[in-house]
């Protein structure tokens, strides 16, 4: 399971990037948007790793 948490921020990404499309907004005006994506992302890492140490596997 622990294998696919790379999906996560690519399908946010994904869609954050298909949303600014639709609305018309470039990149730049989303980049706020992907920052945000990034930190959840790292600090779900951060967990699982957490997890994973705490647990010994």
């Amino acid at each position: 399971m622990t294998r696919f948490l790379f999906l996560i921020p690519l399908l946010l990404s994904v869609i954050w990037f298909v949303y600014l499309r639709i609305n018309g907004w470039s990149l730049k005006q989303g980049l706020k948007g992907f920052i945000y994506i990034a930190i959840f992302s790292a600090v779900i890492a951060a967990a699982y790793t957490l997890l994973l140490w705490l647990t010994g596997r």
